[in-house]
């Protein structure tokens, strides 16, 4: 036996309840299955359905006992080893050093039987949505022991070795109550949402006869013959107000409804190893995002929120959330005073009153001319067909005034060690990127840019995905000096 294999601790299963997880696993990759009982159900072949389902009990439920079975970990004192596998065993070690990030979830299920799921994450090969490794459901007590055991071997080795609880301060950094949880639902309205449930109503709807800009829906609703039944019957326009009306008390809703899933009781505290993030109603997550694996930080808003001085703030780090992205939100819904106390938190001094400088009218003046060709159709429509032409171009004019207002903001700042990017005008967003944690910086100019004399230039962040950070439509030899600048550190 090893030294390794010495200092590992006797294996352990994970609790029964956790075979619900992987029944729930076998029904998603059995929808043949099933279309076939449907099948036999409408037919009338009950012996049929009646079989089909046998088999299905049979082989989830046996192969789903199998592999709980077959399914232990061992804790030590500086790895925890993961054994799992029918025929193919496999045996995953992860180093406690080698540890990013340790989650702990728990669903309203879990939550009741004092459960929780555990889930690794170390940076590997596991692509997006994949866990590096997961205890799909321990008590939450070993849950908290094991967490509280990596964040020790890993952050407090130089402190006292007694010390392995999560060294965190009385105030939190930032909290939302369930007043700033709801005034932020109330700002979560999505436009794509809207859209959505138009596109609902207009197909599916119609059939079902839940189509709120139908005029039979109100009348329905309002029995012909009463004063509001007779007002409906008679002016259409008061249903396509009604309806519009619905549509937008239901996004409302929606918006609601999402956002006091994922943020109730949002916590952020400043642990010795990080920021530690509490949130959730249903499925609670604790997660610690490491300050020094923070490689840039993005401050969204837009036209409406940032009237009323609210942003959302987010990290980007080599540490995942759950799907896959590096993107963790550590600010919600916050002021500029909150923001800065969670930059503040993690070393990073807030962004105040930098010198923006503004890029080239190329970004606006080469979209217009991509944008030629429609505007000549839209031309020709209004001709032959007025009322078309005239949709066509009030959609150009609503495009090319976005792209202005986008253009009026988009800018950047060279802060010190770092670089500030300012862009859009619906989707605002203010990107802060350190200097150090640049990797590359690409000068990318492609015709049109040589047409407008202008250059794109690509930075490269890690755990910032495939798309980036980048500047648009720098004067040429501005973009050259500006990656001469960001490179300079690492010449």
């Amino acid at each position: 036996m090893n030294d390794t294999a010495a200092t590992l601790g006797p294996a352990e299963r994970l609790h029964p309840m956790s075979l619900l997880s992987s029944l729930a696993s076998s029904a998603r990759g059995m929808w043949g299955l099933f279309a076939a009982g449907g099948y036999f159900a409408v037919k009338g072949h009950w012996f049929l359905l009646a079989a089909t389902l046998a088999v299905y009990t049979v082989v989830s439920l046996g192969s789903a006992i199998l592999r709980w079975s077959r399914f232990s970990f061992s804790v030590g004192e500086r790895e925890i080893r993961i054994d799992s596998g029918l025929l193919n065993r496999s045996h995953r070690s992860l180093p406690f050093d080698r540890i990013q990030d340790v989650t702990i979830e728990q669903n309203p299920l879990w939550r009741a039987l004092n459960l929780a799921r555990v889930r690794f994450e170390t940076g590997g090969s596991a692509g997006a949505g994949e866990d590096d490794g997961a205890l799909a459901a321990i008590p939450l007590q070993r849950a908290a022991a094991i967490r509280d055991l990596v964040r020790a071997s890993r952050a407090l080795a130089q402190t006292s070795a007694t010390t392995t609880e999560i060294q965190e301060v009385d105030a939190p950094v930032f909290a939302m109550d369930l007043k700033r949880v709801l005034l932020s639902g109330v700002f979560n309205f999505s436009l794509a949402v809207l859209g959505g449930l138009v596109g609902l109503t207009q197909t599916v709807g119609g059939p079902m006869g839940i189509d709120p800009f139908d005029r039979d829906f109100w009348e329905g609703l309002f029995l012909p013959g009463t004063p509001i039944g007779n007002f409906v019957a008679l002016h259409q326009v008061a249903v396509f107000i009604a309806g519009a009306v619905v549509l937008l008390l239901v996004g409302l809703g929606t918006g609601l409804l999402r956002t006091l899933l994922r943020d109730y009781g949002f916590r952020l505290d400043h642990t010795a190893a990080g920021l530690r993030r509490r949130r959730g109603l249903l499925t609670v997550t604790d997660v610690v995002l490491p300050a020094k694996r923070t490689q840039a930080a993005v401050l969204a808003s837009g036209p409406v929120r940032s009237r009323f001085g609210w942003s959302e703030l987010k990290l980007q780090s080599l540490a995942k959330e759950d799907s896959g992205k590096g993107d963790h939100v550590v600010a919600p819904f916050a002021d500029d005073e909150e923001v800065g106390t969670v930059l503040t938190a993690i070393g990073w001094p807030p962004p105040v009153s930098p010198q923006w400088r503004r890029v080239s009218r190329a970004y606006f003046l080469a979209f217009l001319s991509a944008l030629l060709p429609v505007a000549v159709v839209a031309a020709f429509l209004l001709i032959f067909s007025p009322l078309q032409g005239a949709l066509i171009a009030a959609g150009l004019v609503a495009v090319v005034t976005t792209r202005w207002l986008a253009w009026r903001r988009y800018a950047y700042a060279l802060d010190g060690d770092r670089l500030l990017v300012r862009s859009g005008w619906w989707r605002r967003r203010i990107k802060i990127l350190p200097v150090r944690n640049i990797q590359s910086v690409d000068y990318v100019q492609m015709f049109i840019n040589r047409w407008f004399g202008t250059a794109d230039l690509a930075i490269g962040v890690a755990g910032s995905g495939p798309t980036g950070h980048g500047i648009k439509a720098l004067p040429a030899k501005t973009a050259r000096e500006i990656r001469e600048q960001l490179l300079s550190p690492f010449a």
